[in-house]
């Protein structure tokens, strides 16, 4: 089994671990899963420079095959102080309930510090020669690929359209993962509305096969061997696998989103904004249905994020699983505790039955 991807990041099977930011991607997580053919990947998105450099030394000593990075691209935003209030009112008995005194944010996100960590972060990619980069939430300038390209850095972006994908491409980038609906966590949509990039993964794929040229990564609800064969036989060259290893031993996540997961049917899935200001899928809970009912003033990323971290971290100490953000893709039930090597032999296994 042996597809361009592999031999351009010099990986044994088309099984890449989605970065799933916040802690739940460890570097024992990401090395196992590189240690064991597939594709580990640091997620960066809420660390810092100095942070990101221990985490990607951390992989390295653990592994000595090619792991890759996550970045989140910085977005620009808007708000108004009496919008952060209202918002701010709208959580008070959530607070209360959570006990907690201290919510006020002094001073949120700014784009132009966001561009700063992300310029740092690139030059992290290339001090530490990391062999692949990836980008969510957005794309890094032509001057940026270019430098990275020239280090010997792999390159692929995130999309959940064609139209988003053919910008990738004509940027220059080398890959492209293609979100299908059925994802959990952040919709990677960057230019094509959240409503348009809507899209389940076994219609997304062949049509982004069929317009696209770079190589395509599958990404969306694949939780075993037969869900990465049949992205391959639709003509993605790899699959993209998230909710299938945040339950796994080595993941970060709480026990409590890791329990949530396993017991968790397929209907009670919902899309929401109320977490992060971006739209993501999880378990719905009384937070994100309280929230939902007021959608229109929920604050966009990275500020709701920011309103809501009291409360994320809060009721992770008292094992509250109704205010907390329990990522997960569309397939909870075929999600398993195992640990990386035991699912990631398997994975292979089911791989090769179908030769």
């Amino acid at each position: 089994m042996v597809t361009p991807i592999l031999e351009a990041i010099g990986i044994e099977y088309p099984i890449i671990q989605a970065p799933m930011a916040g802690g739940i991607t460890t570097p024992e997580l990401v090395a196992n899963v590189s240690k064991n053919g597939g594709l580990g990947m640091i997620a960066a998105g809420y660390l810092n420079p100095d942070q990101l450099k221990v985490a990607i030394h951390e992989v390295k000593n653990r592994v000595d095959q090619p792991f890759g990075v996550n970045l989140f691209v910085p977005n620009d935003v808007t708000y108004s102080s009496q919008h952060v209030e209202n918002m701010q009112l709208m959580m008070k008995n959530v607070y209360d309930e959570l006990q907690i005194t201290d919510y006020n944010v002094d001073e949120f996100p700014k784009y132009k510090d966001q561009q700063a960590v992300f310029e740092q972060h690139l030059q992290v990619i290339l001090d530490e020669t990391i062999k692949v980069c990836s980008f969510t939430f957005g794309l890094p300038n032509e001057d940026q690929i270019k430098q990275l390209k020239q280090a010997g850095v792999y390159t692929i972006g995130t999309a959940t359209t064609v139209k988003e994908a053919l910008i990738i491409q004509d940027l220059g980038m080398d890959a492209v993962v293609m979100q299908g609906s059925e994802a959990g966590g952040h919709r990677s949509n960057f230019i094509s509305s959240f409503h348009e990039g809507n899209i389940g993964l076994m219609a997304l794929v062949p049509q982004a096969v069929q317009e696209i040229k770079i190589p395509i990564i599958a990404a969306g609800g694949i939780m075993n061997g037969s869900g990465i064969r049949a992205c391959l036989q639709l003509g993605a060259q790899a699959a993209q696998m998230g909710t299938a290893f945040l339950t796994l031993k080595e993941s970060g996540a709480q026990d409590l989103h890791k329990n949530a997961i396993l017991y968790a049917t397929e209907d009670e899935l919902v899309l929401t904004k109320a977490f992060s200001g971006k739209w993501a899928r999880g378990i719905r809970n009384e937070f994100t249905e309280e929230m939902n009912a007021n959608e229109a003033m929920i604050l966009p990323f990275p500020i709701q994020n920011s309103l809501t971290k009291p409360i994320r971290k809060e009721a992770a100490k008292q094992n509250q699983a109704a205010y907390m953000s329990l990522w997960s893709g569309q397939a909870p039930r075929l999600a398993t505790d195992d640990d990386v090597s035991t699912f990631m032999n398997r994975l292979i296994k089911e791989l090769n039955e179908g030769d």
